[in-house]
C-alpha cells in the first residue's frame, strides 16, 4: 500500500471531525503510485478526527481512487455501493405522484404551522406513504401509453421512489415569505393581492436554487460532505426496497423491515400517551411540580420559560424538534450540548440574576417583546398608519425589551456569523480553492463514479432560473409598497451567495444549519432603519435564499447516494416548488377568510400562529425600530455588538491552542457550530434541547462505539421510524381526539386530571418573573 493511501486510511480511520486542518493534509500527502482497498475495520473506530481530512487536493481522482466503497462508515450503513442505470425514474407514475405529494404535504403543513403546537409532516412521511400508493399503482394501472410514455413501468422501482419523495418534500414545509403576507395582514394591516404573494413566493423559494447548483462542487461531489440527514432517508428506502448494502449484513437479528414495522407501530402508539393521556410526560418538569410557586426553581428547572434542569421528557416529539439525535454525529452534538450549558446553563443565569439588560423584570425565557413595565410591548402605541415608527411616540412610550435567553440567542447569532467566517479561512481555503478547479466528476469517491455515468445538469440552466426569478424579485419589491429598494434586494443576494459555501459545509457534515436571519436582520435594521415589511424582505432574500441553496443540495446529494439521473432531479425540485408555494398561498388565504380570529392569541382552536409572531417581533426590533435605536452607543442593546468580534476572535484562539497543544480537548471544539447550534432558541427550549443532547450521547457515542453492529444496522432506521411514527401519532390525535368537537368528546375530562395539568400550574409555565415591576425601569439610558 502507497505512503498516501495509509494516510487516507488512518484519517478514515479518524473518521470526519467539526473542522480539518487541510492545509496541514494537502502538504505532507505525497502523491499516490498505486489504489488498495481500504480497511474497513480500521474505518470502523469511534475516534474524531480534527486535524486531518480523507480529501486531499493534491491527489487527482484516479490516484486517490476508493475502490469498493465510501472510506466514511455512516455512509457504507445506508448507502449501496452500486447503480443500475437501466432502473427508470423519471416516469409518469413518478410525476403523478410526487406533483399530489407537493399539494398534499405542503397545504398540510401551512394549514398546522399556524396551529399550536404545531405538526410538521416532512419528507419522511411522505416517503412511507407513496411506497404503497407507487406498489398499488403498479399493480392496478393499465399499460398504456401517452405521448410515447407508459403509465406503468412495471415494478415502483426505488429511484422512482426517492424522485416522489424529493417532490413531495422539496417545498413541504411552510414557505418562509408566507410570515410576510401573515405578518402584514395581522399586524399592520396591509393587505396585497395574490399576485404580490405568489411573486414573493416564488423568487424567495426558487433563487437560492441557483446559488445551489453553483455548490454542489463543494457540497456534493466531495466524500466528506457526508450529510447526515439523507443517510436517514437513504437506509430507509434501502430497507423498503430490500435493497442490500454495507450496513445491511453487519449483525444477526431481525430484519430491517421487521424492526422498522415494529418500532414505527409502537411509536405512534406512545405518542397518546404524552400527547393526550398524560401530557406532563411531554413537560416532564418534574421539579417544578413540587415547589409550583417558587420563582427562582422554576426558573431554572422549567421547560416553558426556564433553562430545563429537569433534563428529561418522553414525548419524542419534543426531543426531536431541532432534528433527529440519531441522525446527527455525537462530536456535533457534543459541541451542541457545550454550548449550551455554557451559554445558557451558566452565562444566562448570571446576567439574569446579575439585573444585565434589565432581565430581571421579564420571564427568563419568552419570545414575546415587553416594554420598561414589564409587560408585553404595544406596537399600536408607536406605529403610523404607513406602518412606519412615530419617533415622539416611541420616545414617550418605552423602549423595546426582551427576555433574557432571547438577549443569549441574538449574542450567539452574531458570534456564530463571524466566527463561520473565521472558521472557514482557517480550515477550508485549501478544498474551496481546489474545488474550484475540479469538474464534478473528477471525485475519489465511489458514488461519484457512478453518477458520472449521468448527463450533468448544465450551469446555464441554473443561470436562467436565476434571471427569471431575480425580475420577479425586483417587481415584487418595486411594484408593491414595500419600501424595498433594488439595491438592497442585491445586498441581501450577495449576503447569501458569500455565506452558502461556508454554512454548507458545516451542515454537510453536522446536520446543523447556521442561519443567516439575525445578520440580514441587523444590516437590514441599519440601511432601511423605521420600515418593518422592508426589513422582512430584506432578511427573507439573505436568509431563505442560503437556506433553500441547502435544502436543493441536500436533495442533490440524496439523489447523489441514491444514483439518480440528475436533470429529472433539477426539473423535479422546481416543478415541485411552484406547485407547492402556490398551494400554500392558497391554504393560507383560506384560512384568513374561514378560520376566525386567526392569529390572535385567544382562538378557540389555537390557531395562534407562534412562528407568524417570532417574525412580528423581529420586525419590531429590526424594521420599526431598528437596528440604530437598539444597539447604537447608550441603547439598550448596544453592548451585544462587541459578541460580533469576539465571535471572529474565538475560533482563532482555538486554532492556535490546537497547533501548540494538539491532544487537548480543545481539539474536538467548532465554535461556528457550539454557537449556531442554538439558533433554534426560541421558540425552541431547553425541553428541546437537554434530552435531545441526552438520547445523542446514548446512540451516537454509547451504542456506536460498544454495540457498532448495531448501531450500523438499526440507527438511522429507528430515526426514521420515530419521526414518521410520532407524526402519525399527532395526525391521529389531533383528527381523533382534539379537532372534533373542538376536543369535547365523550371522554374530554381525560383533560382535566392531574396528569395533563400539574405542569401548567406552574410559575415556569405562567411564565413570572424575578421581580416586580414597581415603576418603569431603564430610565438611565432613555
Amino acid at each position: 500500500m502507497s505512503a498516501a493511501h495509509e494516510q487516507i486510511n488512518d484519517d478514515a480511520r479518524l473518521e470526519y471531525g467539526p473542522h480539518r486542518d487541510m492545509e496541514k493534509s494537502s502538504e505532507s500527502l505525497p502523491r499516490s503510485q498505486s489504489s488498495s482497498k481500504i480497511d474497513i475495520s480500521i474505518l470502523e473506530s469511534d475516534r474524531v478526527s480534527l486535524g486531518s481530512d480523507v480529501f486531499d487536493p493534491n491527489l487527482d481522482s484516479n490516484e486517490a481512487d476508493f475502490e469498493e466503497d465510501s472510506p466514511y462508515p455512516e455512509v457504507r450503513s445506508a448507502v449501496a455501493n452500486f447503480d443500475d442505470d437501466t432502473m427508470p425514474a423519471s416516469t409518469i407514475r413518478a410525476w403523478v405522484l410526487g406533483i399530489i405529494g407537493a399539494m398534499v404535504l405542503p397545504g398540510v403543513n401551512q394549514f398546522f404551522y399556524l396551529r399550536y403546537p404545531g405538526i410538521v409532516i416532512g419528507s419522511l412521511v411522505a416517503q412511507l406513504v407513496m411506497f404503497p400508493i407507487g406498489r398499488a399503482w403498479a399493480r392496478v394501472m393499465p399499460s398504456v401509453k401517452i405521448f410515447g410514455h407508459s403509465l406503468n413501468d412495471g415494478p415502483f422501482t426505488i429511484k422512482e421512489h426517492v424522485l416522489v419523495t424529493i417532490m413531495a418534500g422539496v417545498g413541504a414545509t411552510s414557505a418562509y415569505a408566507t410570515d410576510i403576507i401573515a405578518v402584514q395582514r395581522v399586524y399592520y394591516h396591509q393587505r396585497n393581492n395574490f399576485s404580490y404573494g405568489w411573486l414573493l413566493v416564488m423568487s424567495t423559494q426558487l433563487i437560492g436554487f441557483s446559488i445551489g447548483g453553483i455548490a454542489r462542487r463543494f457540497l456534493v461531489s466531495p466524500p466528506s460532505m457526508i450529510w447526515p440527514a439523507a443517510l436517514v432517508q437513504c437506509a430507509l428506502f434501502n430497507t423498503l426496497h430490500s435493497q442490500s448494502y454495507a450496513g445491511a449484513g453487519t449483525r444477526q437479528g431481525i430484519s430491517r423491515e421487521r424492526f422498522f414495522a415494529i418500532a414505527f407501530a409502537a411509536t405512534t402508539l406512545w405518542y397518546i400517551v404524552p400527547g393526550y393521556l398524560f401530557q406532563a410526560l411531554s413537560w416532564f418538569s418534574w421539579v417544578c411540580w413540587l415547589v409550583p410557586n417558587n420563582v427562582v426553581v422554576n426558573q431554572l428547572f422549567g421547560y416553558k420559560s426556564g433553562l430545563g434542569f429537569s433534563m428529561l421528557t418522553f414525548d419524542w416529539n419534543q426531543i426531536a424538534f431541532i432534528g433527529s439525535p440519531l441522525a446527527t454525529p455525537w462530536w456535533a452534538e457534543a459541541n451542541i450540548a457545550v454550548g449550551f450549558i455554557f451559554f445558557f446553563w451558566i452565562l444566562t443565569p448570571i446576567f439574569y440574576y446579575t439585573g444585565q439588560w434589565h432581565s430581571q423584570y421579564l420571564p427568563m425565557s419568552s419570545r414575546l417583546p415587553f416594554d420598561n413595565m414589564g409587560q408585553q410591548y404595544n406596537i399600536s402605541r408607536i406605529l403610523r398608519a404607513d406602518s412606519t415608527i412615530d419617533l415622539e411616540a416611541f420616545r414617550a412610550y418605552s423602549p423595546l425589551y426582551l427576555s433574557m435567553t432571547f438577549v443569549m440567542s441574538y449574542a450567539l447569532s452574531f458570534m456564530a456569523i463571524t466566527s463561520m467566517i473565521t472558521h472557514t479561512i482557517i480550515y477550508f481555503r485549501k478544498p474551496i480553492r481546489v474545488q474550484f478547479g475540479r469538474s464534478l466528476r473528477e471525485q475519489p469517491d465511489i458514488h461519484a463514479r457512478l453518477m458520472s455515468n449521468y448527463r450533468q445538469v448544465p450551469e446555464w440552466w441554473y443561470a436562467i432560473l436565476f434571471v427569471i426569478t431575480f425580475i420577479f424579485a425586483c417587481v415584487c419589491v418595486h411594484i408593491w409598497p414595500t419600501s424595498m429598494s433594488i439595491w438592497a434586494l442585491v445586498v441581501a443576494l450577495l449576503i447569501a451567495f458569500v455565506y452558502t459555501i461556508p454554512i454548507g459545509m458545516i451542515q454537510a457534515v453536522t446536520n446543523c444549519q447556521v442561519g443567516l436571519n439575525v445578520i440580514t436582520e441587523l444590516i437590514a435594521g441599519f440601511i432601511l432603519p423605521g420600515h418593518p415589511t422592508a426589513m422582512m424582505l430584506f432578511k427573507t432574500y439573505g436568509y431563505i435564499t442560503m437556506g433553500q441553496a441547502m435544502q436543493f443540495t441536500a436533495d442533490i446529494k440524496l439523489s447523489h447516494y441514491m444514483k439518480i439521473p440528475p436533470r429529472p432531479v433539477f426539473w423535479a425540485q422546481i416543478v415541485a416548488t411552484v406547485v407547492a408555494g402556490t398551494v400554500q398561498l392558497g391554504v393560507q388565504s383560506w384560512m384568513f377568510s374561514n378560520i376566525p380570529d386567526l392569529c390572535q392569541q385567544h382562538q378557540a382552536d389555537n390557531f395562534i400562529c407562534p412562528g407568524t409572531q417570532v417574525f412580528y417581533t423581529a420586525s419590531v426590533v429590526w424594521g420599526l425600530i431598528g437596528s440604530n435605536l437598539q444597539f447604537e452607543t447608550g441603547q439598550v442593546y448596544h453592548s451585544l455588538l462587541y459578541f460580533l468580534p469576539i465571535g471572529a476572535v474565538c475560533p482563532i484562539i482555538i486554532y492556535v491552542i490546537n497547533r501548540k497543544w494538539p491532544n487537548s480537548l480543545l481539539a474536538y471544539a467548532n465554535f461556528p457550530l457550539m454557537v449556531a447550534g442554538l439558533a433554534s432558541i426560541p421558540p425552541a427550549t431547553a425541553v428541546n434541547y437537554v434530552p435531545w443532547a441526552i438520547v445523542g450521547f446514548v446512540f451516537q457515542f454509547f451504542v456506536r462505539r460498544w454495540h457498532f453492529s448495531f448501531w450500523a444496522k438499526y440507527n438511522y432506521i429507528l430515526s426514521a421510524a420515530l419521526d414518521a411514527g410520532t407524526a402519525f401519532g399527532i395526525i391521529l390525535v389531533f383528527f381523533c381526539l382534539q379537532y372534533p368537537m373542538r376536543g369535547k368528546l365523550g371522554f374530554h375530562t381525560i383533560q382535566q386530571w392531574w396528569g395533563n395539568t400539574v405542569f401548567a400550574e406552574t410559575a415556569d409555565w405562567n411564565s413570572l418573573p424575578w421581580k416586580t415591576v414597581e415603576k418603569p425601569f431603564g430610565a438611565e439610558i432613555w
